[in-house]
């Protein structure tokens, strides 16, 4: 199952370096990608000795903890596939910050990994997606998502 997709900036295993337990989940590219790796003990000593670096360590885990707060209603509440694929567009679409008339982000995920992250079936996926283009929700060209009824998908989302 997909919990999350890292943006530029996430820390990783944040919450298990604090709670000093072994990091639980894996994490793969989708594109290339450039990491920093700092050891445990460096990276404490660095949060005890700034009260900058705990102030943006506790936005960190305050983001990480919203965040697994949305993906746990988006999956637990959301009444059907159709809701949950509609919210984890809309997602894509704020995470991408784009505005205006013209609202494109890349979904670089296959429609199996967007079944996992959304819980449902590949078949569900790609019918759902067809079924929005057809309605002339969303736009699409190869992996280049366009949002034309953003009010639509946020009614379908609940």
């Amino acid at each position: 199952m997909i919990l999350k997709i890292a943006q530029p900036g996430d820390l990783l295993g944040l919450s298990a370096i604090l709670n000093e337990l072994p990091y639980e989940v894996t994490a793969q590219t989708l594109v290339q990608s450039a990491f920093k790796y700092v050891a445990r003990q460096l990276f404490l000593d660095f949060v005890h000795s700034s009260v900058r670096a705990g102030y943006a360590t506790a936005l960190a885990l305050a983001r990480e903890h919203h965040e697994v707060f949305l993906g746990a209603r988006r999956l637990a509440l959301s009444p059907s596939a159709t809701a949950r694929i509609a919210h984890v567009l809309i997602e894509f679409l704020h995470s991408a910050g784009v505005e205006g008339p013209a609202q494109s982000f890349s979904l670089m995920l296959t429609h199996a990994e967007l079944a996992s992250l959304a819980g449902t079936s590949r078949e569900t996926v790609t019918r759902l997606l067809n079924q929005f283009e057809r309605e002339g929700i969303i736009a699409r060209n190869d992996s280049m998502v366009t949002v034309v009824q953003l009010a639509q998908l946020e009614r379908l989302a609940g």
